[in-house]
């Protein structure tokens, strides 16, 4: 029987913290198995009509992990291979991940197996609304704070905030990743993207190198992908690739900005990576391969979980990659790590890579509870200094590897955990 999602995000956290949770009060108080189930699982039906007047039903579910350290936090995906599993594990890593970065957030996760593709907006609006009529009930600014994930962007957060509103008459921070004119924050939409180079550039600060000049194979053609993307163009990086389902398009000297500008207009109108990049002359599109086999220094897997195998961590070791920045959840299998950790390369998995964005999140409940709007450069100057304090607590608590390369694996579990057991403790039981 194949292993859980779930049961393998456990593992990883297990492995670096189960001595630490067999000592003194996280012992006496149980903390990490109490951490191994969430406080509620939420199961609900959605159901809804089509342009056709037809009546469809879709599963959804909300899971409510812990909320010691804060409301429930954490975002809402609609794909059709949303599982009650899927759902349970990116709860659990969200736990650990809105810990590090320091702001008042529990981990929550939810989501529904609807997808909006080959739907009119007309249907995704009434999928939403049907969807927060049942939310609804177990959600609100101080006790459960959805945003937005896979298949949920700002069109479809603006739906759902829209129906709260519509229903409680309350224009409150209940749901983050909103359009900026609903009260969103400035630079959430960059936030992730920015946020795991940011993080790749800090662990080549740490081995004293710089992100200038080296080559990086980033998968997905989404949003953390583009954004990810336009910031290592930014600062001075060579980005080698770009991905999707159907494959993966090779940038021989590196995708452009403008090259990049096109793919996020054309994806936008609805025209698939493959057929975009016909017109790059340094772009080759290859139909049912992953980018891991593009030579690169870094390598940023920006898609889905367990996306990035043992054979493709081996591929990347053979062409020299130095550092894995997870812009995905649990993108990489553990084999995949094992490969890594075998081989020295620097891996920041996603709790800490990728937690720029439920940072920025974070910074947009403040911006709504205090009613006073931020500047999207200050914004992207603090999700910098978060990404900072992540890396500096992944040091911390990682030490150095065999290869003498911080272990970030072990730093990011162990730094989350720290911040867990101290709330769970300090509320005690009941």
């Amino acid at each position: 029987m194949a292993q859980s999602l779930f049961d393998q995000a456990f593992e990883e956290v297990n492995k670096h913290v189960g001595k630490l949770s067999e000592e003194g009060a996280a012992a006496r108080w149980r903390v990490l198995d109490r951490l191994r189930e969430p406080d509620r699982v939420i199961g609900f039906s959605v159901r809804w009509t089509d342009d056709a007047g037809r009546v469809q039903i879709n599963r959804a579910w909300r899971v409510q992990y812990c909320n010691a350290i804060g409301p429930y936090k954490g975002g809402l995906r609609f794909a059709p291979n949303v599982t009650e599993d899927t759902l349970r594990f990116l709860a659990f890593e969200q736990c650990f991940k809105n810990a590090l970065t320091g702001l008042p957030m529990g981990g929550g996760k939810g989501g529904s197996d609807f997808t909006s593709k080959g739907k009119s907006e007309a249907e995704i609006m009434r999928f939403c609304q049907a969807f927060m009529d049942e939310y609804m009930r177990y959600t609100g600014e101080a006790t459960d704070v959805p945003a937005g994930d896979i298949g949920v962007g700002g069109r479809e957060v603006g739906f759902l905030f829209g129906r709260y509103l519509r229903l409680t008459s309350r224009h409150v921070g209940m749901l983050t990743g909103k359009p900026e004119a609903l009260g969103g924050m400035a630079g959430r939409t960059e936030a992730t993207g920015y946020g795991t180079v940011k993080f790749a550039m800090l662990m080549l600060d740490a081995m004293g190198e710089k992100l200038a000049g080296k080559r990086v194979a980033i998968s997905g053609a989404g949003n953390v992908a583009q954004y990810a993307a336009e910031r290592v163009i930014r600062e001075g990086g060579t980005v080698a690739s770009l991905s999707n389902s159907e494959g993966s398009a090779a940038f021989g000297d590196g995708l452009s900005q403008g090259q990049l500008e096109d793919i996020r207009d054309r994806r936008e109108r609805g025209d698939r990576l493959k057929q975009i990049i016909e017109g790059f002359k340094n772009a080759t599109f290859r139909d049912g391969q992953r980018p891991w086999d593009i030579a690169c220094d870094v390598a940023l897997p920006c898609a889905t979980q367990n996306e990035l195998d043992e054979q493709d961590a081996e591929r990347l070791v053979k062409e020299g990659v130095k550092v894995v920045a997870e812009g995905a959840n649990m993108p990489c299998t553990s084999e995949a790590h094992d490969v890594f950790e075998r081989a020295g390369v620097a891996h920041g998995v996603g709790k800490a890579a990728n937690a720029g964005g439920v940072a920025v999140s974070g910074l947009e409940m403040s911006q709504n509870a205090t009613r006073v709007p931020w500047e999207k450069e200050r914004v992207l100057a603090q999700l910098d200094e978060i990404m900072q304090h992540i890396h500096d607590q992944c040091v911390e608590h990682g030490g150095e590897t065999d290869a003498g390369r911080v272990d970030y694996t072990r730093g990011a579990n162990v730094g989350g955990f720290i911040k867990l057991r101290d709330a769970i403790v300090a509320l005690g039981v009941g």
